[in-house]
């Protein structure tokens, strides 16, 4: 595969990535409804998903061998990034609702622009930069669209949905940063199955010292609804998301996957019921014109034209 192609590709998979992810608010929600806790919903997606990937390891053994370094870095720091995620999401959708707990979310485009050469010692071009502010400003318009306003949320519970929201965003920021270094090291299964094995051990004995042993899903439909998150936006999701960071740097993959808003704002509507103000559809608008920028930028990298 030539490198644009690669890059292409890589795109591609971010974009996969971003519109399964799309499904989290929606699917929590539903979940929410059958009576699930909120503790327990990011500890059963991972464990059912840690699960599946320790029975297909049966027949790949490779998934079990890492290196100390790997162990650390992605076992120990990557497997706290998935614990602080998977609790500080959900309780932002909770605490705002889908639209207002996520929106913060989607400060980590920028972070990972800003964080990427340092870290990774990736360019940080004016294009990028303004791609990833472009997507933030759009995603954030796009799930304020699309809900009533915060005004009548209770002052505690706003609280917490700020503070989930931006505490999901540094993680997401750090895992992504992070994908990039291992992904290519070790391969994308392994650093998942690691990631999500680790954040489960973690909640697993997190969550009772704090008091909040995960009940498992209360209804027939409650486990379908489990199910339906650890398949799509834990495996597949970063399955795809893996596989571009392992195509193309952090940055652009970021930007790839903020599809997320407009899929998940799109479910919504149609789940929900929720309406989508002329301001949301400003946002999705933003949000699509960025995304695009960026697949033409990957399109162009190795042209010879200059992109920023």
């Amino acid at each position: 595969m030539t490198t644009s192609r690669r890059h292409i590709a890589g795109y591609l998979f971010g974009l996969g990535a971003g519109a399964i992810w799309g499904t989290t608010g929606p699917l929590s929600t539903l979940l929410y409804a059958q009576g699930a806790a909120l503790t327990g919903i990011g500890f059963w997606r991972i464990l059912i998903s840690t699960a599946a990937f320790a029975v297909w390891g049966l027949w790949n053994r490779d998934l079990f061998r890492i290196d100390g370094r790997g162990l650390l870095l992605v076992g120990g720091v990557g497997g706290l990034l998935v614990a602080l995620f998977e609790i500080a999401y959900q309780f932002g959708i909770a605490g705002a609702g889908v639209a207002g707990g996520s929106a913060l979310l989607y400060l980590a485009p920028v972070a990972i622009a800003l964080l990427a050469k340092p870290i990774l010692g990736e360019r940080v071009t004016t294009l990028r930069l303004s791609l990833a502010v472009l997507v933030m400003v759009g995603a954030w318009l796009t799930v304020r669209g699309g809900h009533p306003g915060l005004g009548g949320v209770p002052l505690t519970s706003l609280v917490v949905g700020v503070t989930g929201g931006l505490l999901a965003a540094a993680s997401y920021a750090g895992t992504t940063l992070l994908a990039r270094w291992a992904v290519p090291l070790y391969g994308t299964f392994k650093v998942l199955f690691w990631q999500i094995a680790a954040g489960t051990l973690l909640l697993a004995i997190a969550l009772p010292l704090a008091g909040q042993t995960p009940a498992p899903p209360p209804t027939a439909t409650g486990w379908l609804f489990a199910l339906a998150l650890a398949a799509g936006p834990v495996v597949l999701a970063n399955i795809f998301f893996f596989s571009a960071v392992r195509r193309i740097d952090a940055a652009p993959t970021a930007i790839a996957a903020n599809i997320e808003p407009v899929v998940g704002a799109l479910l919504a509507l149609f789940l929900f019921g929720q309406r989508l103000e002329p301001l949301g559809w400003v946002g999705l608008a933003l949000v699509i014109g960025g995304v695009s920028a960026g697949y033409w930028r990957e399109a162009k990298e190795d042209s010879g034209e200059p992109v920023g």
